[in-house]
This record gives C-alpha cells, structure tokens and sequence, in this order.
C-alpha cells in the first residue's frame, strides 16, 4: 500500500510540482467549500414542451425573479422588476420591441446595463472568481469581471464604472453586451439542471429540446420510460420503432421524425394510404390539435392505424423470441377470432370496434406482409443510420442512467418495483434475479449493451431489454400489470383498459417503505429525499406532489399539454438552494410571444418543502465531499514534500 500511495503522489506532484503550488491549491479548494452551495434545478415529464422548457429553464423556476427582488427590494415596482426579468429572459426580442416605443434608447440603454450589472453581481456572489471567469461570455469577458469585480483601490468607483458603460453605449455594443450579460445571469442562478425523465414524446420539439440540453453547462437526466423507448428506436429494436412511430402519429406529430430527425416516412403513407383508403380508421382518432387539412389529417389517421397493426406484429414476435420475458398473454393477435370479429381476453369473449385486418394472416398472424417487411427494414435503417438521432442518443448515454444519488437525494423517474407487502420485488431478467438497486444497475447495463456489445446476442438483449423497460410489468420504468394499448384501440368495455399499477404507487405515505427504498440505494432516511417523476399529480382533484412527511416527491404535475386537464396546473418543479427545498407549481405558459410582449411569466406558487437552519456550504455537498478528499491528498503531498519522500520538481 505504501508503494501504490508513493506513486499516486508522484503522479499528484505532476500537477503541484512545489510546496507552494500545493499549498496555493489547498487555500483554494478549502475557499470553495466555504462559499453557498449552488442552486439545482429539477425537471421531469417535459414531453416534448419545448417552450415552457425553454421558459423555465431560462427563469430557473423563478430563480431569476427571486435575484431582482433580493437585489432591488422595494427600491423597483413590480412592473419594472418584471420589465427586467422579460429582458434577462429574451434579451434580442425585448430590445426590438423597446426600440419600436423608446425616444431614448441611450437612457434606457444605461438604465438596464445599471440594473443587469447588479443582478449578474448578485448571482455571482456565490461562486469563486475563477468559476465566474469560466462562465464569462467571451466577447466581453474582461469588461463584464471588471464591472461586476469590486475595486476596494478605485477611490471614485461610480465614474469608473460610468465610464465604461457609457463607452459599451458609444461605440454601438450595447444590444449585444445586454445579451451576453443576460446569458450569464440565467447561467448563474441555476448551477446544475436534473432532468427526470420524459424529455420525448405526446408534445412536438423533444429534439429541440435535446438540442438545448447538448448545450447546457452542467445536468445529469434520469431516463423516463418514453426516452428509453427512443433509445431502444434508436438501436434499432422494432418494437420500438413502431411504439415511436405510433405515438408521434397519435398525437399529430410525425414532423419530429421527418422533419426533426429527417427520417423517411413516406414508404409508410404510401403504404398505409392504399391498404387502408376506404377505412375510417375511427378506432385511431389522434390526439392532437385538430390540423386544418383534411387530407393530412386523413393520411395521419391511416398511417397511425398502418403502424400500429405493425407494431402488434412485432411486438408478438419478440415475444416468441424471448420467452424469458413472459408476456404469452400479451401477443393478441392469434387470440382473435377474425371471423366473427372478437377477442378472448382472461376467458371472456369481447366483440371488436374495429375488424378491418387486411393484412394479418389468421393462420399466421404476427408474420409482416412482404411490403410492411420492406418497411420495417427501411425504418430501421434510418433510425440507427440518423445521425442528429445517435447524437441525442449518445447524449442520453453520457450524461443519464436509471436513477442517481445525488447530495443526499435519489432521483428516478418511475417506480421501485414493490410486492403487496412493501417488500423489494425479486424480478428475473435473461435468467438471473434481481430487486431494488441490484434491479436497475442490471437495466442500466443492458441498455448500454444496446448500443456498445461487441457479441451479437448480447447487443440484441440490450435492444430487447429497453423494449422490457417500456412496457413490461416488473420495469421499474413502467409499473403496470399490462400496457393496454390494443384494448384501448379496439375494445370499448373500460374494465379492459385498466392498468393496475404497482404496489408502489399505493405505499409511499409509508414511511417504513420509503426508509427501505433509501437504505437500498445507501442513504441516511432521516436525510434524505426521494425526486420521483412519471406519474402526474392531479392537484385539482386534491393531491399534493409531497409524500411521506416530506421524504418524497412527485414532480411531475403535466408539463405536457395533453395531462393538464387532468392535472389542473402545467408542471412542478424543484429547486434546491443553499436555503433549502422548494416545489414551484407552473401555471400553463401561454406562448414565448406573450412571455415577451406581455411580459407574462409563468404564474408560479412555491411551497417551501425544507428549510435549513444553517446555510448550506459547498463544504456539505456531493462535491465538497471530493473536494475534502482532494485537500487530504494535496496535504499528504505535501508531507511527502517536506519529509524527503518526494523530490520538488522546481
């Protein structure tokens, strides 16, 4: 051991060469676990929502707002404050308004450098000079740490800064320094952004949505049950696929895949437009805004029913392939009696809304006829050949997992498989059994094997498993006895379409529960929360998004326009500062439009969820925990140093 700690510190002194770089290291690291802990931001069941997204991301659920009013108190109305937060917001579109109503841009110009400055000072309170540097747009870097540094040696300190800003207004730069000081502003508040879950499907810009995320300086995301569904289409897996195809058909969206992703359906129309032209197809009614031609919208219909009769097919052939999973009861197409038009489901006979089947073979019913064949194989081509599609993949990759640990939280987007009597459920997977922790390393591993398995048969369960993960009744992403997907098209007896969930979603007022849960991913209870995403919280009817005493929640409160009925609000978020926790309940936004003409935010109600006594230090996080380690390291460096033991590299 002491010849491996020898050549650690050798390698460690590569970096700090000297006593002093050592020590000057040490003196800095132990600064930044002094100063507050930065402020986390967290965002699930985002479906595809991309400007409430992008609103949010850009107010940090109100983070923005609070830092005008720690700054200005009373010394602005309201009406100003929020003038300030519109153009923190949407710098470029609110100056072009102003300019069109302003007779002196030059005073106005001045005015709201003033307040920016302060507010960017403010934001950067929390964070050593160098982080901040790091931050700086780099068009006006040194001017922007000037202004916002104090200058204890400048003796007439407002005539200093006066005079720069008033050069920025001369020389023409002061549209484009409000943007760059905006975009540090709303980099500062927020720290690191947690996404849980759902980025994709129902609503229509989930690839603008991971355009953005590729740029954001610090997130992790918890994969939702519809994100592993793409990645799983991504990979190539059919089942996914056609489950990607169909819901973006379903909900008016097929414009993510040609256009946002540039993947060829037209073999698919062409197809679906022949076979079915004389078919109603009112069984496949979309979901989305009614689209002003009839003839799309007539086409979107054929095409949703083409791709789902498709996806039946498939989805009984991995099935029969992977017995492993034991879903015999979930492959319906040969428990159909094509001639008198019913299904028998548990032993009871049910009659179908809809028995137009032109091309399933009752003899053979889940095999693709030769044109749905040739289909199925161009969709595949261009899902794991699309490469803007492997790039958001890759991102998913990188930055997300199944669930994370977090300073003290756990983060996960569905459900920890539960038996009836609260106890961790033992599932089995491609032969072996897991539960609880142990249950989703091993998912998150094949999901990986997916797309990075050198052996063929392994890459293959990897695609398989992220199908498992979408709709089987032991994935923690799922947590239903059944995804009743063709009773809901072609059965009208509601009995039917009931989705029992699991014993989870019932126990978490359990305090004993949740404790298990914690101590299973290896956290403190009495510590602790749970983040929990996937099912949205009907506040209108009552229910509150906090469970257990505070121990968890459940933030998913219908971000997508599609839940906000039944939610009665527009999304939850959270926000973790160095004060505490709050829960934000969102107000629907009315568009980026009325957010700028308007100056209407998101309306937002925040509920304090925990309060510290003490402030909280970097020094208590995650991070700080590694920054110890590093200030232990370096101090042994430099004992190393001044016993002899290692050599200074001067």
């Amino acid at each position: 051991m002491k010849e491996l700690e020898t050549k650690y510190l050798e390698r460690l002194s590569d970096l700090y060469p000297t006593i002093a770089a050592a020590s000057t290291e040490i003196i800095n690291l132990q600064a930044i676990l002094n100063l507050p802990k930065g402020t986390e931001h967290f965002l699930t069941d985002i479906h595809g929502e991309y400007e409430a997204f992008a609103h949010v991301l850009k107010n940090g659920s109100g983070s923005v707002r609070r830092k005008i009013d720690d700054v200005f108190g009373n010394t602005l109305s309201s009406r100003d404050k929020q003038s300030l937060a519109t153009l923190i917001y949407y710098p470029k579109a609110k100056m072009e308004l102003v300019k069109k109503t302003e007779s002196n841009m030059e005073d106005w110009y001045k005015i709201n450098l003033y307040r920016l400055i302060e507010v960017s000072k403010r934001a950067a309170s929390k964070y050593t000079r160098s982080k901040v540097r790091k931050a700086l747009p780099k068009d006006f870097a040194y001017v922007i740490e000037e202004l916002i540094t104090e200058k204890a040696e400048i003796n007439d300190k407002e005539s200093y800064y006066n005079s720069i800003i008033m050069t920025i207004i001369r020389i023409g730069r002061a549209e484009e320094f409000i943007e760059a000081i905006s975009g540090l502003i709303q980099r500062l508040v927020v720290d690191h952004l947690h996404i849980v879950g759902d980025i994709y499907d129902r609503g229509p810009g989930p690839h603008i949505i991971m355009d953005k995320l590729a740029t954001y300086h610090s997130l992790d995301i918890q994969w939702g049950n519809h994100d592993v569904l793409w990645m799983g289409a991504a990979a190539g897996q059919r089942g996914c696929i056609a489950n990607v195809i169909r819901i973006c058909a379903r909900y008016g969206n097929l414009d993510i895949l040609e256009d946002g992703y540039g993947i060829n359906l037209l073999p698919l129309a062409t197809f679906a437009l022949r076979t079915y032209q004389d078919d109603p197809c009112t069984c496949f009614k979309l979901k989305g805004p009614e689209k002003p031609n009839k003839a799309e919208m007539e086409m979107d219909l054929r095409m949703h029913k083409a791709i789902s009769i498709i996806q039946f097919k498939v989805e009984g052939q991995i099935i029969a392939q992977q017995k492993a999973f034991h879903l015999e009861e979930r492959a319906l197409l040969d428990k159909i009696n094509y001639e008198k038009g019913t299904i028998m489901l548990d032993g009871k006979e049910y009659r179908l809304l809809d028995t137009n089947f032109p091309t399933i073979d009752p003899k053979n019913p889940y095999a693709l006829s030769e044109e749905e064949e040739d289909i199925m194989e161009r969709l595949e081509r261009a899902f794991t050949g699309c490469e803007k599609l492997q790039e958001h993949m890759r991102l998913l990759l990188s930055k997300g997992g199944l669930y994370k640990v977090y300073n003290n939280n756990l983060l996960y987007h569905g459900c920890v498989p539960l038996n009836e009597d609260g106890s961790l459920k033992e599932v089995e997977l491609f032969g072996k059994k897991y539960k609880g922790k142990k249950l989703y390393d091993a998912l998150d591993s094949y999901i990986r094997k997916g797309f990075f398995a050198l052996h063929e048969q392994e890459k293959q369960n990897g695609r398989d498993a992220m199908w498992y993960i979408w709709l089987h009744p032991d994935s923690p992403l799922f947590g239903k006895n059944k995804m009743a997907t063709f009773e809901r098209y072609f059965l009208a007896e509601k009995e039917t379409h009931v989705e029992k969930k699991n014993p989870y979603y019932f126990l978490l007022e359990n305090e004993q529960v949740v404790d298990t849960i914690m101590k299973e991913f290896g956290l403190n209870p009495e510590k602790a929360h749970i983040v929990n995403g996937h099912v949205p919280v009907k506040r209108k009817d009552g229910e509150s998004p906090i469970k257990c005493n505070g121990k968890v929640m459940v933030i998913d409160g219908g971000f997508s326009k599609a839940y906000q009925k039944e939610t009665g609000i527009a999304g939850y978020t959270l926000i973790y500062n160095s004060y505490g926790l709050l829960l934000v309940a969102h107000e629907p936004f009315e568009s980026t439009e009325a957010a700028i003409q308007k100056e209407s935010d998101i309306h937002s109600e925040m509920m304090v969820v925990k309060r510290v006594l003490e402030r909280r230090l970097v020094g208590d996080t995650d991070i700080g925990k590694e920054l110890k380690e590093q200030v232990k390291d370096l101090e042994s460096l430099l004992l190393a140093y001044r016993s002899g033991r290692i050599v200074e590299k001067l």
